[in-house]
């Protein structure tokens, strides 16, 4: 809600301001070729998205998302204790975290909602200490293969879309630690006594 006001506000105050210096055209102008750019971006990269999206479909069709979770059990477990006793947590857990690791971000937001709805049960209206980590990690998003970043680097032009993976490794990790650090903070600052 707040985030509807604050667009408002710049594009209200965008447009009090191309009346007042008197650059009415050149905002429609760039209203115009702003839409145009967003259409052509999201026709790119939706080749990129569908097919790697397919690729998670298949993968949990033919059974690697269990092989995966079964991997990442160990991981899993100290994260989130809950997947100890709901293998269909776990799954959607480990399908979300693989679908992260190849930076698809739309592609991981079902699996996310799944694991999400599993844990917020029995909360009281309250978010969970796996619920706030899982919120955590899939807004740090650690991604080993960039993929949509990498598609709209194509999109612009780029002829070397991956050259990014260093940097792109060292801040989702170090955000992905420091989210999972502050969410052990505030647990221990919030918990009731």
């Amino acid at each position: 809600m707040l985030m509807s006001w604050i667009w408002t506000g710049m594009l209200g105050l965008s447009v009090i301001a191309a009346l007042i210096l008197g650059r009415g055209n050149l905002l429609a102008a760039a209203i115009c070729q702003g839409a145009q750019a967003g259409i052509s971006l999201a026709v790119s990269i939706g080749g990129s998205l569908c097919l790697w999206s397919g690729v998670g479909a298949l993968m949990e069709k033919a059974g690697m998302v269990d092989k995966i979770s079964r991997v990442m059990h160990p991981i899993l477990h100290r994260i989130f204790p809950s997947t100890k006793r709901n293998a269909s947590l776990s799954n959607a857990l480990s399908a979300n975290i693989c679908a992260n690791l190849l930076g698809l971000g739309n592609a991981a937001t079902p699996m996310g909602i799944q694991a999400a709805t599993q844990l917020s049960r029995n909360c009281n209206g309250t978010a969970s200490d796996e619920l706030c980590k899982l919120v955590v990690l899939n807004t740090a998003s650690i991604q080993l293969i960039p993929a949509t970043v990498a598609a709209v680097r194509v999109a612009h032009g780029c002829t070397t879309p991956f050259d990014i993976l260093l940097p792109v490794w060292i801040t989702s990790f170090c955000s992905a630690g420091a989210g999972l650090l502050a969410t052990g903070i505030f647990r221990k600052i919030w918990r009731n006594p």
